[in-house]
């Protein structure tokens, strides 16, 4: 008696497919687990209890705060608050300024790295770039103060000069802050254009100037809006943490330099107030995202119109006989 032969009959493609994508798509998730528990924990967890704090209140003189009230008290203490969006006002136009500065120093920066040096220098530079961060950030804080002191060797050169007739008066300051957040968050704005620029296809200025082209307008049709998104990473990667900065007008700033940073951490450390430093730290992350959109908006809104305003149309071939 004959038995029968079972015979594997193969999926058909699509089902071979899609259990292929459920594949790849579950090593993707395994993969990004690090990562979202990471952002669960650093992120995700503080952000809940400096939002559950903000709707307590200050039970008593050396308590620091008390949740078993909710309300939002605190919120209305933060934007019945002139001093606070006095100071806010002054972070965002530090921010700002020091963002754009950021910009103009780093950009030139990329583009040499990217387009005038070899290989071999560009990997020299970008480690030179690097050294600076990767040291300590109140390291390189505290350095800039003891330059900029007034018995420092910044003013014994400028004094020695004849260039100032007494002892250097920038510390504490809000210049002192401008230099301090330029010097520390500039690799933060070098690395992403200097990325984007090393990916930029240099034939393009070429074809540019085949066509009749120059140096500005290859620039300003090709170089500038193929390098917008390192230009809009690098500018959220120096204002969103130069909005909450602390240790720069700590130190550089004193009281002439106080930014919103130091106004929340005062809330905790000398205060004891808690829950209004968490509303006021919740209010500065809402409004540090609100610019963000906005920011977002306008520059997305700006590459849109640099698209329009390069867009060639081709004149309508006309043919004899028709």
């Amino acid at each position: 008696m004959s038995h029968p032969i079972a015979i594997e009959v193969p999926p058909p493609p699509l089902e071979r497919r899609r259990r292929g994508t459920k594949k790849f798509r579950w090593r993707i998730s395994t993969l990004a687990a690090p990562i979202a528990a990471y952002l669960f924990l650093f992120f995700i967890v503080p952000f809940g209890v400096i939002l559950w704090y903000s709707f307590g209140f200050k039970p008593s003189l050396y308590g620091t705060h008390d949740n078993s009230v909710l309300s939002f008290d605190r919120y209305a203490e933060v934007f019945g608050n002139a001093d606070f969006f006095a100071i806010f006002g002054k972070t965002l136009w530090i921010s700002i300024f020091g963002a754009a500065v950021t910009l103009l120093i780093a950009y030139p920066v990329a583009y040499w790295m990217a387009k005038i040096l070899t290989p071999r220098s560009r990997n020299i530079v970008l480690v030179l770039v690097l050294i600076p961060y990767w040291t300590n950030f109140l390291i390189r804080t505290l350095g800039w103060q003891i330059a900029l002191n007034q018995n420092g060797f910044i003013s014994r050169i400028l004094q020695d000069l004849g260039l100032l007739n007494g002892p250097l008066e920038f510390l504490y300051t809000n210049q002192a802050v401008q230099l301090g957040v330029v010097y520390n968050y500039l690799p933060l704005m070098i690395l992403p254009i200097y990325v984007t620029l090393e990916q930029l296809d240099w034939r393009l200025l070429e074809a540019n100037s085949d066509l009749g082209g120059n140096a500005i307008s290859g620039f300003l049709r090709v170089t500038l809006p193929l390098s917008m998104p390192g230009i809009g990473a690098g500018l959220m990667l120096v204002f969103v943490p130069l909005m909450g900065d602390y240790i720069t007008p700590e130190i550089l700033g004193g009281t002439k330099g106080t930014m919103v940073g130091q106004l929340v951490a005062s809330q905790f450390k000398t205060a004891q107030n808690w829950a209004l430093g968490s509303a006021m730290a919740i209010t500065l992350m809402l409004f540090i995202l609100a610019v963000v959109v906005v920011s977002t908006w306008i520059l997305r809104l700006g590459v849109r119109i640099a698209k329009r305003a390069n867009r060639i149309v081709l004149p309508e071939l006309v043919i004899e006989g028709k």
